[in-house]
C-alpha cells in the first residue's frame, strides 16, 4: 500500500508543476517587463539631458544626434523591445487557488470514488498466509468487498468447514449457490455442513438435496460421502456399504481417503454381519441340494476342548473373504454357540456388496470366530483360514473354531 501512496503523490506533483510553472513564467515575464519600462524612462530622461545642452550651446547638432544614437544603441542592449507586453492579469491568484485545491479535490474524489480498500486487499492476497485465521480474515475482507465473488465464497465456506463452524459454512455455501446455481458438488458440500449443523440428525431437506445432487452426478463424492455416513450412524449398513463403494470405485487407489474409505466399508461390513438381520439367513442345518447357482458349502464345528468355556449365546461369525483382496469380507453369516456343529450355505445373494459377487472370485479365504459381546471386531476365538479354489472345489469345506486370538 506505501508503493500506491508513493505513485499517487508523484502524480500529484506533476499536476502541481504543470499548474505552477505558467504561474512562475508569467511573474518572470513582469519582471522583466518592468525593468524594460525603467530603461525607457531613463533612455527618455538623457535624451531630454542631451537636448538641453544642445539648446545652450554646449553640444552641437551633430554631438546631439550621435548621443541619441548611442542612447538607443544602450536602451537596445538593455531591453528587448521585441517582446509582445505581458498583461498582470495572467499572474493573478486563479492558478495558485486551482494548484492548491488539484490534491485536495483529487483526495476527496479518489476516497469517494476509489478503491483503496480493494488494492490493500490485492497487495495483501500476494502474500501467503500464515494461520488458518489469517486466511480467514482476508477471505471474510474479500466477500466483504467482492460479494459477487464465487470462488471467495466457495473457498470461504470450505474453511469455515474445516474450523467447525457449521453453521457459517452453512450461509456462505447458500451464498455460493445463489451466485453459481444449484450445481451438484455445492448441493453435497450444504447437505454436508447442514449435518453437521443439526448435530448429525437426518432430515427430509437433508435427503432432499443429496438426491438432487446425485441426480445431477451419481458420483458426486461428498453426496455419496455423506449418505454413507448418516447410513452407518443409522445402523443401516447395507446402505452405507453401497454409498461408499461407489464413492470408492470412482477414485484413485493411491488417493489418501482411499483407504479411509475402505476401512469404512469394512467396519460397516462387520457391523452387518453382527446384526441380526445378518442372521436371519443362518440355518443350523442346510441341504446343500442347488437349484443351479453358485453356493459355497460350509461345515462349522469347536473344538473338543471349547464346549466348557463358551456359553450357548455367545456369536459365531462365518467369514468369506478373497484371497488375495481387501480383509474386508465378501459374504457373512451369524451364528450362535448353540447352534454349532452346523452346516451353512454361502450364496451370491448373501453377497455384503452386490457389485462384487463371491462367484467373481477365484480364490475364497474361510473363517469362523466368535465373540462373546457380538461385536465382530471384539473376537476371542477363531480357526485356521481355509484357502479354497472357488470354481474347482465345490465340496463342503469344513472349519473348526479352535484357536484363542
Amino acid at each position: 500500500m506505501t508503493q500506491f501512496w508513493i505513485f499517487a503523490v508523484l502524480l500529484l506533483i506533476v499536476a502541481l508543476l504543470l499548474l505552477l510553472i505558467p504561474v512562475l513564467r508569467v511573474r518572470k515575464d513582469q519582471a522583466e517587463e518592468d525593468r524594460t519600462a525603467l530603461n525607457i524612462a531613463l533612455y527618455e530622461e538623457h535624451i531630454v539631458e542631451l537636448e538641453a545642452q544642445h539648446e545652450s550651446g554646449a553640444m552641437t547638432l551633430e554631438q546631439l544626434e550621435e548621443g541619441r544614437i548611442e542612447a538607443s544603441r544602450e536602451l537596445l542592449d538593455d531591453t528587448d523591445v521585441g517582446r509582445p507586453k505581458q498583461s498582470a492579469n495572467l499572474g493573478s491568484a486563479l492558478p495558485l487557488i486551482a494548484a492548491l485545491l488539484v490534491p485536495v479535490c483529487g483526495l476527496g474524489l479518489y476516497f469517494y470514488w476509489g478503491s483503496s480498500d480493494k488494492v490493500a486487499l490485492t497487495l495483501s492476497l500476494q502474500e501467503q498466509p500464515k494461520t488458518v485465521e489469517e486466511m480467514l480474515v482476508r477471505l471474510e475482507e474479500t466477500v466483504r468487498l467482492q460479494p459477487d465473488s464465487v470462488d471467495a465464497w466457495y473457498f470461504l465456506a470450505r474453511t469455515y468447514m474445516g474450523e467447525q463452524r457449521h453453521q457459517e459454512a452453512v450461509n456462505a455455501f447458500e451464498k455460493t449457490m445463489e451466485l453459481v446455481g444449484r450445481r451438484p458438488e455445492v448441493l453435497g458440500q450444504l447437505a454436508q455442513a447442514m449435518y453437521f449443523t443439526n448435530n448429525k440428525q437426518w432430515s427430509g431437506q437433508l435427503q432432499d438435496l443429496v438426491d438432487e445432487a446425485l441426480r445431477q452426478d451419481p458420483n458426486e463424492a461428498t453426496s455419496l460421502g455423506l449418505v454413507g455416513i448418516a447410513a452407518f450412524e443409522s445402523q443401516r449398513y447395507q446402505e452405507a456399504i453401497d454409498a461408499w463403494t461407489r464413492l470408492a470405485s470412482g477414485l484413485d487407489q493411491q488417493d489418501p481417503s482411499y483407504a479411509a474409505i475402505q476401512t469404512g466399508i469394512e467396519r460397516a461390513r462387520a457391523s452387518l454381519a453382527s446384526t441380526p438381520q445378518a442372521s436371519d439367513s443362518a440355518v443350523p442345518s442346510v441341504d446343500a441340494a442347488s437349484s443351479g447357482e453358485y453356493q459355497l458349502v460350509i461345515d462349522v464345528a469347536l473344538g473338543d476342548e471349547l464346549s466348557a468355556q463358551l456359553a450357548g449365546t455367545d456369536t459365531v461369525f462365518v467369514f468369506a473373504r478373497a484371497a488375495d483382496g481387501p480383509p474386508m469380507p465378501l459374504a457373512a453369516k451369524r451364528l450362535t454357540v448353540a447352534d454349532l456343529p452346523a452346516r451353512i450355505v454361502l450364496t451370491d445373494a448373501d453377497s455384503l456388496v452386490p457389485q462384487l459377487k463371491l462367484s467373481s472370485v477365484a480364490q475364497l479365504k474361510l473363517q469362523a470366530s466368535i465373540s462373546n459381546s457380538a461385536d465382530a471386531m471384539q473376537i476371542q476365538w477363531s480357526s485356521e483360514a481355509v484357502l479354497l479354489d472357488a470354481e474347482q472345489d465345490r465340496s463342503a469345506q469344513k472349519i473348526v473354531i479352535n484357536k484363542a486370538n
